[in-house]
């Protein structure tokens, strides 16, 4: 460790100096008048050649959170997100909120209105802006769904206060923190400002589960003829595949995934056996629940009364959430990859007086995996030739020419059982609060972070509406960044129908056939959207047009560097 001293400058030029130091690569932003200092310090940074942070400009504050999520689901590292005072901070909130019920770190500040009304502080106020837009507790509009926040008061507190917020958002539960930064406070001088470098200050440790609690778990599924593990969020850390796929095989025990939002196991591993947790309910006899937040809707299909269910995660009972009941026989608090590997390893001591158990498991459950994938292929044939163009087609399509270090982003009906997904961090599913409108800003973030790597962000209509897709396309061309966004354009909101349908199967809404406030009456050309920022545009009306159609896009990329947008009228819900 060594003493870093900064002479003279302001605390924003600190500021900057310190999130170099402490590894944020990137600023994501959307400015205001609260960022004079901050501009004034970015630009000494730039004509001195020193090191700090990229500044990218994100003209919509969504995008620009969406980003900094993005980038870190690729590179593991909290990115900085600076907006305009309590006006940038309310746009931000759907982010704010993915990134909370995600447990996905973030530092994400905002400008404070200047206090001060006369006396000739530096920074003070200069416009009549500064009067309305002032609060008094700007926090408190995000306080819910942020795990820590806090306002800047002076030089002397800078450099705990920039350590306390990453060390907190990088602790598990991770989760997004909040910095609001005064104009005089930015704009005032510091003279000898020393810090430390590296950080005496560094994130908790994951937890680790309680081996009594994992040997317990054990138990119950070495007694248990029809164990499964349900799961949503695991994946997140790359290396958890590899620990759930061991811990899957040892005891020939079947992995499926409800709404899965990352790689859990690879698609082609014996174990997988797919998205649909229901299916495997009726005859469970213990459940294994890893990190799932909603593992069964009961009132559609839960376990039995007798089943054994067992919670595992860093917060397995989801304390956040101000209802959850799921039964619990066994809440184990552990990171999910450290938690698997305890409990295959208690599982392997268990093996030998199970034996023939778990292998008529494992071939009763190879029968059942050929099977499905058989209806999955039948699914596939059916949908090949369909007019609006079915969503499981273009899946098949886009997984005939992805690479293995693709990513995907799915906010749009994409089909899981079409897509094969073996390489962790392949796969994102992160809209966790539902707050849609995330997948451009992810997938222009993981392009940030992994720039060798083809990013394909699958978008419903209305998600790419939500998404500011032109500050989007903006940031692409920009700072070239060529994505691919797939537009599965049904022209409907698909979960609005398939909802009211649910709740009124037999109502005036569904005899309609065409519910209220659920379909956009107007046709839109998407395609052009893109062509504003300098990108190629297709609209795909021909099931037998899409595999060429994604190869143009594709060729746009690589050849010509420009982001790429496929407007694919298909079929809804």
């Amino acid at each position: 460790m060594s003493v870093k001293t900064i002479a003279s400058g302001t605390v924003a030029e600190a500021y900057v100096e310190l999130l170099a130091d402490r590894g944020v690569d990137f600023l994501f932003a959307n400015a205001g008048t609260d960022f004079a200092p901050l501009i004034e310090a970015l630009a000494k940074f730039e004509g001195e050649g020193r090191k700090m942070p990229k500044p990218v400009i994100v003209p919509h504050e969504n995008v620009a959170i969406h980003m900094a999520l993005g980038h870190y689901l690729q590179s593991g590292k909290p990115q900085l997100v600076m907006v305009h005072v309590n006006v940038g901070t309310a746009n931000s909130i759907c982010g704010l909120m993915n990134a909370w019920r995600g447990n996905l770190p973030v530092l994400f500040t905002s400008g404070r209105t200047p206090y001060s009304e006369e006396g000739g502080v530096l920074g003070a106020r200069t416009g009549e802006i500064h009067w309305p837009q002032e609060m008094r507790d700007q926090g408190a509009v995000v306080r819910e769904i942020v795990k820590w926040d806090y306002e800047l008061p002076n030089a002397q507190v800078l450099e705990q206060t920039v350590d306390r917020a990453l060390t907190v958002t990088m602790s598990e539960p991770k989760g997004p923190v909040y910095l609001t930064l005064p104009r005089e406070v930015l704009a005032a001088p510091v003279e000898n400002f020393s810090y430390s470098s590296p950080s005496r200050r560094q994130p908790a440790s994951a937890p680790f589960p309680d081996l009594d609690a994992i040997d317990r778990a054990a138990d119950i599924i070495a007694k248990a003829e029809n164990p499964v593990i349900v799961c949503a969020s695991v994946g997140r850390d790359w290396s958890e595949p590899a620990a759930l796929a061991a811990l899957a095989d040892v005891f020939a025990i079947p992995v499926t995934q409800r709404k899965p939002r990352y790689v859990a196991l690879d698609s082609n591993h014996p174990m997988h056996l797919g998205y649909e947790p229901d299916a495997f309910m009726t005859e469970a006899d213990a459940v294994i629940v890893i990190e799932c937040d909603v593992p069964w809707i009961p009132n559609k299909k839960a376990p039995g009364r007798d089943t054994k269910i067992v919670h595992i995660g860093v917060d397995p009972l989801f304390s956040s959430y101000p209802m959850r009941s799921f039964a619990s026989d066994l809440a184990i608090t552990g990171a999910a990859g450290p938690s698997m590997v305890a409990l295959a390893a208690a599982l392997e001591t268990r093996k030998a007086v199970a034996k023939d158990r778990i292998e008529a498991r494992r071939k009763r459950l190879a029968e059942r995996r050929a099977a499905q994938r058989q209806r999955w292929q039948a699914a596939l044939e059916k949908a090949k030739h369909e007019t609006p163009i079915n969503p499981a087609w273009v899946t098949y399509c886009l997984d005939q020419v992805r690479g293995e270090d693709d990513i995907v982003i799915k906010e749009g009906p994409i089909t899981y059982e079409h897509l094969t997904l073996q390489k962790p961090g392949s796969l994102f599913f992160t809209g966790a609060a539902g707050a849609l409108g995330w997948g451009l800003g992810m997938a222009l973030g993981m392009k940030a972070a992994a720039p060798h790597k083809r990013v394909i962000c699958a978008v419903g209509d209305g998600a790419y509406m939500f998404g500011n897709p032109i500050p989007a396309h903006y940031v692409a061309a920009a700072e070239d960044w060529p994505i691919l966004t797939m537009v599965f354009n049904n022209a409907m909101w698909g979960a609005v129908k398939r909802n009211t349908r649910e709740v009124y199967p037999s109502g005036y809404a569904a005899k309609s056939n065409r519910e209220p406030l659920t379909y956009f009456d107007r046709e839109l050309a998407f395609e052009k959207a893109v062509e504003t920022a300098g990108g190629h545009g297709e609209k795909v009306v021909d099931p037998a047009a899409v595999p060429k159609a994604i190869e143009r896009a594709f060729k746009v990329m690589e050849t010509e560097k420009r982001q790429a947008l496929l407007n694919i009228v298909c079929k809804g819900p």
